[in-house]
């Protein structure tokens, strides 16, 4: 097919035709043209997504599925998974389903995070090597989870050692692969960003002097802003631990800075919407512009869920060769993130879904 449009982030007007699932520069004879004007949109990234987890909990592939087609119709054709509870290799063999970057299970203790998502290890000092099985099992990204309610003490904790983070951290990265953290207090940050992860989910504790570190080192922050919403009803739920129900009511209520210090910092952030259980899949324009309100421009937003965050994760956006997974929309999103909600095309693997 042939398209003509303002190809972004570029910005300019260009001519684009799809061969065998590509993107070219270059006439292909006899293509029929789809559109002569609008904007083409590098696809969305949802760069915190749970396709196998949904209100009900883990699902088995076939929710999985509907859950990943509920995020393609809304405009993301690519997914890093952070932690699924099922295999979910076969969703990625479906020409009509987003790319999927797989994270494998989440790793925690006992009783210290949502049953049935994650592996629970009995032990911390198990933690490295089950990092190895992770990295080698997943597509480049392993799941940690940095921090969780511990009963015991009735607030946030961090559930593992410094030093054995430190070694599970160097074992993935010596597999070629990067890890993240689930973490919403301030306990377990220094540990993980000294450690050298590569990237935060959520940061809800972070400050400035922290700020400063990730990004000296490259730490990337997906924080998940729309999820952050459901803080005070996990407090009001949380009427046996005061202590944690008043911790994550001041969570919530410094998160308004986060995104600004972050880029004030000159942290890389990225666009999640922790689709699954408490978020339903397909919000990821939500998050966008929670992120936009959080102090970052329309356009820096629509980078953190597209071509900055497809840069990120090792997926070209609209070049030369790219494989064709886009947008066409009829206004300009970099002006109003609102025109991502009604997309006039929507293009996966070359092929037409909408």
């Amino acid at each position: 097919m042939h398209l003509r449009g303002v190809v972004l982030p570029d910005g300019g007007q260009r001519d684009v035709w799809i061969s065998d699932g590509r993107v070219t520069f270059s006439p292909v004879e006899g293509a029929p043209t789809l559109v002569s004007e609008g904007f083409l949109v590098p696809g969305l990234v949802d760069a915190h997504c749970h396709p196998a987890i949904g209100p009900g909990g883990p699902t088995d592939l076939d929710g999985a599925a509907a859950n990943a087609l509920a995020d393609r119709d809304a405009g993301t054709l690519l997914i890093r998974d952070c932690g699924q509870p099922i295999d979910t290799r076969p969703l990625q063999a479906r020409a009509d389903l987003p790319r999927i970057i797989r994270s494998g299970q989440h790793l925690a203790r006992p009783k210290r995070y949502i049953p049935k998502l994650g592996l629970d290890l009995e032990d911390p000092d198990q933690l490295p090597a089950a990092v190895a099985e992770q990295a080698a099992d997943g597509d480049g990204w392993v799941k940690l989870v940095g921090d969780w309610i511990d009963r015991s003490v009735g607030d946030l904790a961090p559930l593992w050692p410094d030093d054995v983070l430190a070694e599970a951290i160097k074992v993935a990265h010596e597999a070629g692969a990067r890890v993240t953290a689930h973490v919403f207090g301030e306990d377990a940050l220094p540990g993980l960003i000294d450690a050298g992860i590569d990237c935060l989910e959520h940061g809800t504790g972070l400050d400035t002097s922290l700020l400063a570190e990730m990004a000296r080192r490259g730490t990337a922050l997906v924080p998940t802003l729309i999820n952050i919403e459901n803080f005070p009803g996990i407090a009001d739920a949380a009427g046996k631990y005061p202590v944690y129900a008043d911790h994550m009511r001041a969570l919530h209520a410094r998160v308004g800075d986060l995104v600004g210090n972050a880029l004030d910092a000159g942290v890389a952030v990225y666009a999640g919407s922790d689709a699954g259980g408490m978020i339903a899949h397909g919000r990821l324009v939500d998050e966008l512009e929670a992120l936009r309100r959080a102090g970052m421009t329309a356009e820096q937003a629509l980078a953190a869920g597209s071509w900055a965050a497809r840069d990120w994760l090792g997926h070209p956006g609209l070049s030369e060769g790219a494989p064709a997974d886009f947008l066409v929309l009829d206004a300009d999103p970099r002006e109003d993130l609102s025109a991502l909600r009604s997309p006039r095309h929507i293009v996966l693997r070359g092929a037409l879904v909408r």
